[in-house]
């Protein structure tokens, strides 16, 4: 799995810090990460964690992915400032990182950033209100 290497780094991380964490790893029979997303989507969405993490080999396909369960705001990051406008601007509740973008270090530095920010709210509350509106009306 792409994200491997970094999903023990990070893991190692939160466990250290004292952070509740579950995991959930591809099997080697599952191609894709439909499976991964709805596990880390499902428990956000249900608010049994805050925030979710999510790995893959760029972020993307597991963010879009991500993206499919309601109430889930999955955003992309490749460094530490798009981690933090996710949370300050966007009030990401996941966290997708690719494996074959980001090291170890960076993606420690990643979470902690992602973990520590918080919603700016003001005219990017309303945006993200919009946009759960939108959500909400194609649920129908």
């Amino acid at each position: 799995m792409p994200g491997y290497h970094i999903k023990e780094t990070i893991r190692q991380f939160l466990e250290n810090a004292g952070y509740p964490w579950m995991t959930w790893v591809r099997g080697r029979r599952n191609p894709w990460t439909t499976r991964l997303r709805k596990a880390v989507a499902d428990c956000v969405a249900a608010h049994q964690d805050a925030y979710g993490i999510a790995l893959c080999g760029t972020g993307m396909g597991i963010a879009i992915a991500a993206n499919k369960v309601p109430g889930i705001r999955a955003a992309v990051a490749h460094n530490v400032d798009t981690a933090r406008l996710a949370r300050e601007h966007n009030d990401a509740n996941v966290l997708a990182m690719g494996g074959r973008v980001v090291n170890g270090a960076e993606a420690i530095e990643m979470v902690q950033t992602f973990l520590n920010t918080t919603f700016a709210g003001g005219r990017h509350a309303r945006r993200v209100e919009k946009i759960m509106q939108i959500e909400a009306a194609e649920r129908g």
